[in-house]
């Protein structure tokens, strides 16, 4: 019997010696492909090669590659545990030409590899082909010795492959393997007949052709290329004489962990659900967070949440109250650790993060399905079908259920969900939070971080002190690994009893600063950051080495702190001015502060003029002259409340608050830092006012010093263009609008000129049309071209050519212009400018379309216009 993992080397190995390199998997995180949230298919890391975008040193490959199918087109999350074949992880053994061989070889090594190395009885094999692809069909009659009878032909469904909704794709043919009689499902048993598992498909071998674009148009790909696909899972269930991929040697071990954790035995039907979706989640967990994804509310970060939380919720079924995915994955690792190294060495942070995931959500899942079956006993007693998206938004915004989580619960007790009231109830919800942006150097989830290095409580004493001697308590590297001492020049995460340093939160950035041993300076405060639980951290990095048992002195950038509080002070003012100036609908939907400027983003229906600019700014600086005392106060939140403070956008407020106050103007719940009196923020100046979205405007502006920076820049400049334009400062605007008056007269006589050696240059290039497939065609390139100009140029030519194919590149500074037209006659022959343009755009860094007869593109690679011209000779 083959191993998985015998099976796994046999296929590689094969390959390598058809001259194929072997190539390592990929993360499970596409590197460069935003279509994608996953890598979901073996060819995703060579599709910028399928492009026709990048080049490698060999024209094929062969790869095993980690894969996930919870997202997108390609979503095998529901599937999951009820089949014996589908997974949220898979390995995809897979095999790759790049514009070298193409279906003849495909077919020959897919034969080879399956019926000699290993040995499968062809009377058990089937091919599906594209019912359109007349060529493959004529190939596996004449290169293998399959009966003809077992060539079935499917449509575009079952055998047009595609990486996505965009991207690469083609025809495919498909070979499956036939179980036996035992295994059918009736008299009308057969491929393309239904969907049982008697024949089953092991090999998917992709001819890519094409490239879908967002419009849904296939472009022809540069070079007809082979992507092929067998699931190892598939295939070693088939060598293994099992029914069910869970059955095989990569998955056994797995579940038979589970049977010691509840003391109950694993059934191959029903019954064993839970068993095979555990054992399917721990892998493509454990993957994704050895990757670098880490559980959160959105992105990735939920999608690994709601596989983690199903898993515990099936877990659940088997009398597994307790933490336990935690355990699986030394079982994982001995199963798969040889194959992927990552498991093993991030073993510890991959407990660390299933542990603490698990135990908070265990916490609210007793609530939760308390709560679920209350909504499901009302639907009984209303005689209703339907859970409607409000109630399971309930469940997911208060007791963290993921939808597919409630909708898993409500199909097995025959109820349905209103999907779509869902989406809607969270769409409203979501008009009314803010987006919040992360800078640092914890990349993903600060609270679950802060949780894993289970972080003592850190006093902050910053609003009344800028210097603290202080205790170490914990150091860790960014990973969340624990330091047990000092390490030199490595960014670290620094933990204390007490800090004066403000961590980042409420729009104001974290403070920098230095640390002292007594009197010597060992290091620096690079960051601080605040947990969404309130625990104060610090990224620092050490200049020395000393014993961590001693006690520090934290020293916070006092400049740098200052001009801070200026600006946060400033924005309190700010939101008052915009009240007054622009009406109440004018509140807070966000903001940053730093030493260098402030943002302010607010709720407004249109730009504002350049007088209420003017007026909102002499406002918060008249503010600012009131001379008022910025008082604080800590009141519970229904008190301050009802002394009218001013709720922040976006922010949670526990049983109590902070409030701050200048004078009559400002009453805000804040916890950042701020002047004590209003003059100390010096002077406001706006810089600039923007859209940022429907009925959402943003304001940045400075305080303090900065004002008087940005002054002297405008005097600067100022200075300097009345010294090259040889007038007084007051007489730049004439002189100004007199030399655009100028210069447009020029450039107007510069295109007649340009246009009148351009009428000469075509009778010239006359001589460079050349024929192509039957396609006249003449192709230019450029220097210094406009696409006005381009244009102007291509009429020229077809007016003096008749039938022509205008192929023009112009290299313009750092940019690129493209134009391609047709004549009407070459259009009725299926010659498209547009889709010509789509193609070749990508190769000089743009993109652009257009109509058959004309189209443009722009790009911002100059040294491959010459390539991408050329690369209309191989599209024709």
């Amino acid at each position: 019997m083959y191993t998985t993992e015998q099976i796994r080397e046999s296929f590689l190995k094969y390959f390598e010696n058809k001259q194929h390199q072997r190539i390592s998997s990929s993360s499970l995180i596409p590197g460069e492909d935003p279509t994608l949230m996953f890598v979901n298919a073996g060819m995703v890391q060579f599709k910028n090669v399928f492009l026709g975008l990048e080049e490698r040193a060999y024209k094929r490959a062969t790869s095993s590659q980690k894969c996930l199918r919870i997202s997108g087109k390609h979503n095998d999350f529901e599937a999951v545990g009820r089949t014996p074949r589908h997974h949220t992880f898979f390995e995809m053994l897979g095999n790759f030409s790049f514009g070298d061989y193409f279906k003849k070889e495909a077919i020959e090594y897919a034969w080879e590899f399956l019926t000699k190395e290993l040995k499968l009885p062809k009377e058990q094999l089937w091919v599906t082909i594209y019912e359109k692809d007349e060529e493959s069909g004529s190939l596996w009659k004449s290169l293998t010795d399959i009966e003809p009878d077992r060539i079935v032909k499917l449509g575009e469904k079952d055998n047009f492959w595609s990486m996505g909704d965009i991207g690469p794709c083609g025809p495919c043919t498909e070979i499956h393997f036939d179980r036996g009689e035992k295994y059918s499902c009736g008299e009308k048993c057969g491929l393309g007949k239904c969907e049982c598992d008697r024949i089953t498909e092991i090999w998917n071998l992709v001819f890519m052709e094409f490239n879908r674009d967002e419009k849904g148009v296939l472009q022809p790909l540069p070079k007809p290329s082979v992507d092929t696909g067998m699931g190892l899972e598939r295939i070693a269930a088939v060598m293994q004489s099992v029914d069910s991929n869970y059955d095989t040697d990569i998955f056994q071990p797995i579940i038979k962990k589970i049977e010691k954790l509840t003391e109950i035995e694993y059934y191959n039907n029903e019954e064993g659900f839970p068993f095979r979706v555990i054992a399917d989640h721990i892998r493509s967990s454990s993957f994704l967070i050895a990757d670098g994804v880490l559980p959160s509310n959105e992105g990735r970060g939920y999608i690994l949440r709601r596989i983690l939380r199903r898993a515990v919720r099936y877990g659940k079924s088997l009398n597994l109250n307790r933490p336990f995915l935690y355990i699986l994955v030394d079982t994982l690792i001995d199963v798969m650790g040889s194959a992927y190294s990552e498991l093993a060495e991030k073993r510890d942070f991959i407990i660390k993060v299933l542990k603490v995931e698990e135990e908070r959500f265990l916490e609210t899942l007793n609530d939760g399905i308390i709560h679920t079956e209350k909504i499901l006993n009302q639907m009984r007693k209303e005689k209703r079908l339907v859970m409607t998206g409000k109630e399971a938004f309930l469940l997911y915004d208060t007791y963290g259920f993921p939808v597919e989580l409630t909708e898993d619960v409500v199909k097995e007790n025959n109820f349905s969900l209103d999907r779509v009231g869902f989406i809607q109830t969270m769409a409203k919800q979501k008009e009314l939070t803010r987006k919040s942006s992360s800078r640092n150097d914890f990349k993903q989830n600060i609270a679950l971080a802060n949780e894993l290095i289970k972080l003592q409580e850190t006093v902050f004493t910053g609003y009344d002190s800028m210097k603290e001697e202080t205790q170490i308590l914990s150091i860790f590297s960014l990973k969340g690994e624990k330091m047990e001492k000092i390490v030199l020049d490595d960014k670290v995460i620094l933990i204390t009893n007490r800090t004066p340093f403000y961590g980042e939160s409420g729009g104001q950035t974290g403070d920098t600063g230095k640390i002292y041993l007594k009197d010597l300076h060992v290091g620096d405060v690079i960051d601080s950051k605040k947990s969404t639980d309130g625990r104060i951290y610090h990224i620092a990095k050490f200049n020395s080495v000393f014993d961590i048992n001693k006690k520090i002195i934290l020293k916070v950038n006092k400049f740098r702190r200052e001009a801070i509080m200026r600006n946060h002070s400033a924005t309190h003012l700010l939101h008052k001015a915009l009240n007054q100036v622009l009406g109440k609908h004018a509140v807070q939907k966000g903001s940053f502060v730093d030493d260098k400027y402030l943002r302010f983003d607010f709720s407004h229906f249109e730009n504002l003029t350049k007088k209420e600019i003017e007026i909102i700014e002499d406002l918060v600086n008249q503010f600012i002259l009131e001379h008022v005392d910025v008082k604080f106060q800590n009141l519970p939140i229904l008190e301050a409340k009802k002394i009218g403070a001013t709720a922040i956008f976006g922010e949670k407020y526990g049983d109590e608050v902070r409030v701050v106050t200048m004078g009559d103007t400002s009453l805000e719940f804040c916890g950042g830092t701020h002047v004590s009196n209003s003059s100390h923020i010096g002077s406001f100046k706006i810089l600039n006012e923007s859209s940022i979205g429907a009925g959402l405007r943003r304001i940045e502006a400075c305080t303090g010093l900065e004002t008087i920076k940005k002054s002297r820049e405008a005097d600067y400049l100022i200075h300097e263009l009345s010294k090259h334009l040889k007038v007084p400062p007051k007489e730049l605007n004439s002189k100004i609008v007199n030399l655009q008056k100028e210069l447009k007269e020029l450039t107007f006589e510069k295109q007649k000129l340009n246009m009148n050696l351009a009428k000469k240059a075509v009778t010239k290039s006359i001589e460079k049309v050349e024929e192509i497939n039957g396609i006249p065609v003449l192709i230019e390139e450029f220097s210094g071209k406009s696409m006005d100009e381009l244009r102007q140029i291509s009429d020229m030519y077809r007016d003096k050519l008749g039938s022509i194919l205008v192929v023009l590149g112009s290299k313009e500074k750092d940019r690129v212009n493209l134009l391609i037209s047709a004549t009407k006659d070459l259009v009725k022959k299926n010659i498209s400018a547009g889709s010509i343009i789509k193609a070749i755009a990508p190769i000089v860094g743009g993109g652009g379309g257009g109509r058959p007869d004309m189209a443009q593109a722009g790009g911002k690679i100059p040294g491959k216009l010459t390539q991408a011209l050329m690369e209309v000779k191989n599209i024709l």
